[in-house]
């Protein structure tokens, strides 16, 4: 991440935050909580904040002949100003950040990167590309903190330049930033004045001359009056130049010459050459950040001390990171509608699952190694867990990652074509993800990796290309594998990564075959010089005996048309892998692709392996997630802002080679997960005309089983709520679902005919929910099945006001669903208001006889219900046979189920009523069920023994049977 030019210290870093570290033998640290600085804080008290060991409180001024130099009124007055000024550009979140929350803020904790003193002669040996996290760096460097910076050393002689470096990821605009935030707030005592400089914004002025003073005055008008005291300051005066890679420094003089005085104008490079060579302002302390490929741009005489960012190579600083982000506040209520204490449960148990995953050392601690992919976990789990904003998706995150880490950078600052360093990753890494994918492997040897990034480098300039990527940003994508049996080889940082970067891969049309890239600059020639030709050769044609010569040359015109066929007929070829890797139904891996993905962060255990299975057999089923999401408009703005643009014209092409395929294949039933897969696919693409007319054909919604997040219910609504067809069956049994994802879902309820939301343990508040839904001038819902959730007399209450107002509502079960006679005797007083139902089940509510008995009238007395379900309840003997005899007199009218009997015949509802107990066996109380079966087993053999007719005794004898069959199950005895 870099300073934007016009706005050039408004943003920093993928949002490292730091957090304190605990007490370490190794690792010295500081805590301090409502400081409160007296007189000393030119800002007034900060926000509480903890500071890990890199910490810059209580550091002394660097010893030296210079007092306080800048202490007139007005001069402190505009460093007052200045600081304040400062505090406010780093204080400003990016987009990214702002969905940690409103009370998010990057300086009220801050976790630090390790930061280890290295030396000259370390820079001179050839890169460890990469060099395992759980490795130390050469020889046993203590932990550098940022105090510790400009301390003498070791023989005594005072630091005046410090040089971090690291590679991308690692957390240089961070400390950076930092360092700036703790001087405005004045925990900096160690300088008088801070100027920062971001080198991005050097670089943009070229070579237009201006004096070090006017540099200074254009970004910061608050310090024009301390301009002429800045040569007193000595050692007091920081500047801190961010980015060194983005200016090309030549130190020869033959190159730049001498220059001490700050008031002569000059190139922006000349002006940095003199301040690092000390001949202007020569004690002026100087912090500089830089790539490694760039360290070498400064001769070693002018650094006093080098200091090499290691990331968080301290399992307990990844820990401590994460315990931070994840608990603060989110942006609007908790998951599910929950109070604030159930979110910060929740966010608990989602820190102690991560650092139990951190603490066994999985690939995740090596990934977690760089600060950038911290944040990227953390914006992943509150992307999964949290509400979700709208419009945000899951290629927006990994997107806005890579852009927060690689916007404006390039390659090469030498380079005259400056290629961006996101363009190079894409063409390098994603050709090894790409490769990946296709072969089903995420396991890489070395040959592998050299291979990819070799391909096709011939020239002096691509080998140097090369070199500069694999110092800078290599260990950015790949890291070591750690799993036991695969030494040697490397995977991406983060599985999800390499699943990117192979979408990122085909959409940029970076993977030709030799006839594409043959053929492409044949049809431009033949494109080019075929009309040119064939008009030539027409009118000599008219004069000559050459006719067929026109013909020949038309045929040029032909070209750059069969070449667009193939090229069609690859993208064909890709869409079609895409789809089937969608739609790949795995027998032991049913999980849908965002409970996958929390499973790999969270370190649960993973999808189960057929035995017979090969090992090396790997699902991708973010890869066709990806390639939809990199099609949206918004992501391709920000694939543009890093040199990585995709034409108008190849998204269509891509679009409409998906949607031909989707729409072939994805006409068949699906499992729910796979469907669940296919509308996140629509979700990440965010296109509804796209999602429309694929989805038109849609009529079956059938989710049951898959745990329905937040997320998965905004996925669902966002998909198909703005659709219009109705839905057959909407299916969301066993999904776990809360009122809040009912009222999320409310747009896709309001269009099923038949809805399914049992076993979700939907209480009273979900039933005010269900009433707005039934009492919407939309609804279409004809069949609700409510059935084992604990809806209470309550609920009902609420229910039978939706009931009196609806009109479509044909079939209502309330089976198991803790009604009582409460709920019975509500449901008689109201029913008569409803004047559609036909079906009532009430079945399994606890209820007595006298309830059984006012709801059995009410339905008798309703003009167009048929029937109602009454078994399973506390009937007794007598009540039964009372609801027999009024049955019998109540000829016509609705007929009430209480037995698997009727008189001394078999009902016609006692496959309904033992499928029913046979599909809710493992959810219902055991033991009640097994006295209900042996109630109606007995009721059985007491009509069989009461009949003479052979028949009935048969058919009775064969439902004992069942019965008898249900008892073994339930380990009860059969009579």
């Amino acid at each position: 991440m870099r300073w934007s030019r016009h706005l050039p210290w408004a943003f920093w870093g993928p949002g490292l935050a730091r957090a304190p570290q605990p007490a370490n033998e190794n690792i010295p640290w500081m805590i301090h909580w409502n400081w409160a600085l007296k007189g000393g804080c030119p800002l007034g008290p900060p926000r509480a904040f903890t500071h890990h060991y890199g910490s810059s409180v209580g550091s002394v001024p660097p010893s030296g002949r210079h007092g306080p130099a800048l202490r007139s009124i007005s001069a402190a007055e505009a460093i007052q100003q200045h600081r304040r000024n400062l505090a406010e550009w780093f204080s400003r979140l990016p987009r990214e950040e702002r969905q940690f929350g409103p009370t998010f803020a990057l300086d009220t904790v801050h976790v630090d990167p390790v930061v280890r003193e290295s030396a000259p002669d370390e820079l001179l040996r050839p890169p460890s590309e990469l060099r395992s996290p759980s490795r130390p760096p050469p020889a046993t460097r203590p932990p550098l903190a940022l105090s510790q910076l400009f301390d003498p050393d070791a023989c005594g002689c005072q630091v005046q330049t410090v040089v971090l470096y690291g590679t991308v990821g690692t957390g240089k605009s961070t400390l950076v930033r930092k360092m700036v935030l703790d001087w405005c707030y004045g925990r900096l005592p160690a300088f008088e004045l801070l100027i920062p400089f971001s080198c991005e914004d050097l670089s943009s002025l070229g070579l237009a001359p201006a004096s070090l003073c006017q540099l200074v005055a254009r970004r910061y008008t608050a310090l024009k009056e301390v301009l002429p005291l800045m040569a007193a300051a000595g050692s007091r005066l920081l500047f801190v130049l961010h980015g060194l890679e983005r200016l090309n420094l030549d130190f020869r003089l033959a190159g730049t010459g001498l220059c001490s005085d700050p008031q002569e104008p000059a190139a922006p490079a000349a002006i940095l050459v003199n301040l690092l060579r000390k001949y202007m302002l020569p004690e002026a302390s100087i912090l500089v950040t830089t790539r490694p490929s760039a360290v070498g741009r400064i001769p070693s005489k002018y650094v006093g001390r080098y200091g090499e960012i290691c990331g968080f190579s301290d399992t307990n600083l990844q820990k401590l990171y994460f315990q931070l982000r994840l608990h603060q506040p989110d942006c609007g209520p908790g998951a599910g509608g929950a109070d604030v204490p159930a979110t910060a449960a929740q966010r608990d148990s989602l820190v102690e699952m991560l650092s139990r995953n951190l603490e066994g050392h999985h690939q995740i601690t090596a990934a977690c190694f760089l600060p950038s992919y911290c944040w990227l976990v953390c914006a992943t789990l509150h992307f999964l867990h949290a509400p979700t904003p709208a419009g945000q998706t899951l290629t927006g995150i990994y997107t806005s990652f890579l852009r927060l880490n690689f916007s404006g950078e390039v390659l090469a600052s030498g380079d005259p074509a400056q290629l961006s360093l996101m363009a190079y990753a894409a063409r390098t890494m994603g050709k090894l993800a790409y490769e990946g994918v296709s072969s089903r492997q995420t396991r890489f040897s070395e040959e592998d990796v050299r291979g990819c990034l070799e391909a096709g480098v011939r020239t002096e300039e691509e080998f140097q290309l090369l070199h500069i990527f694999r110092g800078d940003a290599l260990r950015f994508f790949l890291a070591p594998c750690v799993e036991p049996g695969h030494p040697g080889t490397f995977v991406f940082t983060v599985p999800a990564m390499q699943e990117y970067l192979a979408a990122l891969y085909i959409v940029l049309g970076l993977r030709k075959t030799t006839l594409q890239r043959v053929g492409k600059d044949v049809a431009e020639l033949a494109g080019r010089v075929g009309e040119d030709v064939s008009l030539v050769l027409g009118i000599v044609a008219k004069l000559l005996p050459l006719r067929i010569l026109p013909v020949l040359f038309n045929l040029l015109k032909v070209v750059p048309r069969v070449f667009g066929r193939v090229v069609g007929k690859n993208r064909e070829a890709v869409a079609r892998a895409m789809v089937l890797e969608m739609f790949r139904e795995e027998d032991y891996n049913n999980d849908d692709v965002l409970d996958q993905m929390g499973a790999s962060i969270l370190g649960m255990e993973g999808p189960r392996r057929h035995p017979d299975e090969a090992p090396e057999d790997e699902v991708f089923e973010l890869f066709p997630m990806f390639m939809g999401g990199l099609l949206s408009a918004q992501n391709r703005a920000m694939l543009a802002q890093l040199g990585c643009p995709i034409k108008n014209l190849d998204a269509l092409e891509n679009a409409q080679a998906i949607k031909k395929k989707l729409g072939k294949l994805g006409r068949r039933a699906l499992p729910p997960s796979e469907l669940l897969d296919q509308l996140f696919f629509h979700y990440e693409f965010q296109n509804q005309r796209f999602s429309a007319e694929v989805l038109g054909s849609l009529r079956r919604l059938d989710l049951a089983g898959v745990r329905m997040t937040p997320l998965k219910c905004t996925v669902v609504a966002a998909v198909l709520g703005s659709g219009r067809h109705a839905l057959d069956e909407v299916n969301l049994a066993s999904c776990q679902l809360d009122p809040a994802g009912l009222r999320t879902l409310m747009p896709v309820l309001l269009r099923a005919r038949k809805l399914g939301l049992q076993l979700n343990s939907l209480g009273p508040e979900a039933c005010r929910d269900l009433r707005e839904m039934l009492l919407h001038d939309q609804c279409q819902v004809t069949t609700l099945r409510l059935s084992n959730n604990p809806l209470t007399a309550a609920g009902v209450a609420s229910l039978v006001e939706g009931l009196a107002g609806n009109t479509s509502l044909t079939h209502l079960s309330l089976l198991h669903t803790g009604l009582g006679d409460e709920g019975l005797e509500l449901l008689a007083a109201q029913l008569q208001h409803n004047q559609r139902l036909q079906e009532l089940n009430v079945a399994y509510n606890g209820a007595g006889d006298t309830a059984a008995l006012a709801v059995a009238k009410a339905a008798w007395e309703h003009p167009s219900l048929q029937l109602l379900h009454l078994y399973f309840n506390e009937l007794s003997s007598e009540g039964r046979q009372l609801l027999r005899d009024l049955g019998d007199a109540a000829e016509g009218r609705a007929r009430v189920v209480v037995s698997l009997t009727e008189g001394t015949a078999v009902s016609r509802y006692w496959s309904v009523i033992l499928s029913e107990v046979q599909r809710n066996l493992h959810n219902w109380d055991r033991a009640r069920v097994r006295r209900h079966l042996q109630l109606l087993l007995r009721d059985l053999e007491d009509n069989r023994g009461a009949t003479l007719n052979p028949w009935r005794k048969a058919q009775l004898l064969h439902v004992e049977g069942e019965v008898t069959a249900l008892l073994e199950r339930l380990g009860g005895p059969g009579s």
